[in-house]
């Protein structure tokens, strides 16, 4: 199994469907987001475990809050689990997250990243990416039942700029 790509090198890339759930008009865009179209500006990979969990219905809500000040930074910031498209979007409109949830539902790119967890799923990981696609951060957690704060990452996408 790969090692998760460390600082500095490129990110795997990655097409994968999406849902982005417009939170004002309650409208759910479908549609495949591929990392090559995110190039340009700073992103935020986060990967999670499932929907509407707690630790990460915690963390997706967090990022949520956040959205403007890592807007502010230049940054998107894209969610991946292996949950499908109909439970991604129940979870964006029960807690009104306001970024792409992208479906890795076969786990390939949680094994591209090295975070795939044979029989468990995949591990609570943040990658920050440059506006090239190379990786400039990152955090794998080992059990996943904590999460990387806003200001941990703003911090981390204001050393980009």
């Amino acid at each position: 199994m790969p090692k998760p790509p460390e600082p500095g090198s490129r990110a795997p890339e990655f097409t994968l469907p999406g849902l982005l759930l417009d939170v004002e008009s309650g409208a759910a865009e479908r549609r495949e987001h591929r990392l090559t179209e995110a190039k340009g500006g700073p992103l935020v990979l986060v990967f999670y475990p499932g929907d509407d969990t707690a630790v990460c219905t915690k963390q997706l809500c967090s990022y949520t809050s956040d959205l403007d000040r890592f807007r502010g930074l230049g940054a998107s910031v894209w969610g991946i689990s292996p949950q499908d498209l109909d439970s991604h979007e129940r979870f964006a409109r029960k807690h009104g997250l306001g970024f792409p949830l992208l479906a890795d539902t076969d786990r390939a790119v949680a094994r591209a990243y090295g975070i795939a967890v044979p029989g468990l799923g995949l591990r609570r990981s943040v990658f920050i990416l440059d506006a090239d696609g190379t990786v400039r951060w990152r955090h794998v957690a080992l059990a996943g039942l904590t999460f990387q704060h806003g200001d941990t990452l703003a911090e981390e996408l204001a050393k980009l700029g």
